[in-house]
């Protein structure tokens, strides 16, 4: 892993053609892992491949949409109560911890990280066969919930997103597994200096946001639906 990179030139989404109809958001979730054993707090960011057609150079957390697969992924260790009771407030709680579950094993796939404790060997299919190799599955107790934002219409590619936040003392290693990372490059950067690289709208959005929530963590969930000229904006 590196540390904190220099900015570079900013890249936009790829936007809809004109005259079709908004695509339906797909089901998404993110993980902000936080690194506390230095000065100052640190926070997991990965720079996009310049050939995605979303987002590409740009700079964010690991994570990406659900698959079919999150729904059955075997887990160490559940959602905490409040959690899940978050999640089920708004959809079936299967779905809640298929997300807590997609941004987990995202996480491993962009970053080689693992958020997970030992188990037995057990059988696994699909994306999560390799996972389940290292001989660990996915910790979900180790997340909570932050916050949860909507594409805005325009745009060729949308996504409903929960972003979720864990203390990267829930890792295996802080040293990524080999051959693993599709994230051109990762790095421990301190909130300061995150808010200063390219990044999407809505991660600058969510580093405030997790800021001020591990300052208060009382703090409500905000959910907030991007449009194109204003910002919807409620809680959960």
């Amino acid at each position: 892993m590196t540390e904190a990179p220099k900015p570079a030139g900013r890249a936009e989404s790829r936007s809809r053609p004109p005259g079709t109809r908004a695509v339906r958001p797909r089901h998404a979730a993110t993980l902000i892992i936080v690194r506390r054993d230095g000065p100052k707090a640190r926070v997991l960011m990965g720079k996009r491949n310049s050939g995605h057609d979303f987002m590409p150079n740009l700079w964010v957390f690991p994570g990406g949409r659900i698959d079919r697969a999150d729904y059955y992924a075997p887990i160490a260790e559940d959602l905490r109560p409040e959690v899940a009771a978050t999640f089920q407030a708004h959809l079936p709680l299967s779905k809640g911890r298929a997300l807590a579950a997609a941004a987990v094993r995202e996480t491993w796939e962009e970053t080689g990280l693992l958020l997970a404790k030992p188990v037995p060997e057990r059988p696994a299919v699909g994306p999560w066969r390799e996972f389940l190799d290292q001989g660990y599955a996915p910790d979900l107790s180790a997340v909570e919930i932050v916050a949860r934002a909507v594409t805005p219409p325009m745009l060729a590619k949308r996504f409903d997103t929960w972003f979720l936040m864990a203390n990267a003392e829930a890792l295996v290693s802080l040293d990524r597994q080999p051959d693993c990372g599709e994230l051109e490059e990762i790095a421990w950067v301190d909130f300061d200096d995150a808010i200063a690289l390219p990044l999407p709208m809505v991660t600058r959005t969510m580093i405030t946001e997790a800021v001020q929530r591990m300052e208060d963590p009382s703090r409500p969930q905000p959910y907030m639906r991007f449009g194109s000229r204003k910002t919807k904006m409620s809680f959960l």
